[in-house]
């Protein structure tokens, strides 16, 4: 009746995950070093600049949705010759216009209907028989997930560097969320290391125990085949990560996504 109730005034009432599953899947998401320099491309002091590998060779093209009303990184990408492909149905055309830029009005989803369009379609739209390294970088407001989760193994492991701000990351805690946001990062997990977190000072995080999960978070991911050995990432935050909002307090990354802590008893 309870859950009726809450229901009836638009709240919806559901089981909460076990804190230590949520710490497991922590601790596979944790960065390591991969030995190659992280590097600062796109905006400085704002919003649209991501910490990236120094790797960058022999890579051509960039997916990039969700463009906004910024497209730095894509045009320091063009200066050192990749081109960007990038897809937004909110706005009209990118911030900038420049020869290595393609736009398409669509929003990236999990069907090609109406306003949306898939990965697998966008990329074979453009580049059906290239068989090079591409870039992902994606911010599309809780999209991300349906989109990793549909795009099959074989074109994610074209990417050599992917980057995502993933969104919602505080429903961790709610049990039929975490099984999709699990699945997303197992997925990503089977070809590519996470070297890099940082967390959008815009949203602040939400904490159980010693489990502390910053609501929105740019991970950097980088492509397994790329990769000879590795050791944990322990030093947070990155002399080149700048905070999103400057009118808010810094976020820091917490400590139970770069070390272990003790485990909450549950």
């Amino acid at each position: 009746m309870l859950k009726e109730l809450m229901f009836a005034l638009g709240f919806s009432v559901g089981r909460q995950t076990n804190p230590s599953v949520v710490l497991d899947l922590i601790s596979r998401m944790r960065p390591v070093d991969c030995g190659v320099e992280l590097i600062r491309i796109g905006a400085k002091g704002n919003d649209g600049g991501y910490l990236i590998p120094d790797d960058l060779e022999g890579i051509e093209y960039c997916f990039s949705p969700g463009v906004g009303d910024v497209a730095e990184f894509e045009n320091q990408l063009a200066d050192r010759g990749i081109r960007s492909f990038m897809a937004d149905y909110s706005v009209d055309s990118p911030p900038l216009i420049r020869p290595q830029f393609t736009f398409d009005k669509k929003f990236l989803g999990s069907s090609d209907c109406g306003r949306y369009i898939t990965l697998a379609s966008w990329k074979d739209k453009y580049l059906k028989d290239f068989t090079g390294d591409l870039i992902l970088q994606m911010d599309i407001e809780n999209y991300e997930y349906q989109v990793i989760i549909n795009t099959c193994e074989r074109l994610l492991d074209q990417f050599r560097i992917i980057v995502i701000e993933f969104h919602s990351l505080h429903r961790l805690f709610d049990l039929f969320d975490f099984e999709l946001i699990s699945s997303c990062f197992d997925k990503l997990l089977e070809h590519f290391y996470v070297v890099h977190i940082h967390p959008n000072n815009a949203s602040g995080s939400v904490a159980k125990g010693h489990i502390s999960v910053p609501r929105t978070m740019e991970f950097t991911f980088l492509n397994k085949r790329r990769v000879a050995s590795t050791k944990p990432q322990r030093m947070f935050p990155h002399k080149y990560d700048e905070d999103c909002v400057k009118s808010k307090p810094t976020l820091p990354l917490p400590k139970c996504w770069y070390s272990d802590t003790r485990r909450p008893e549950v």
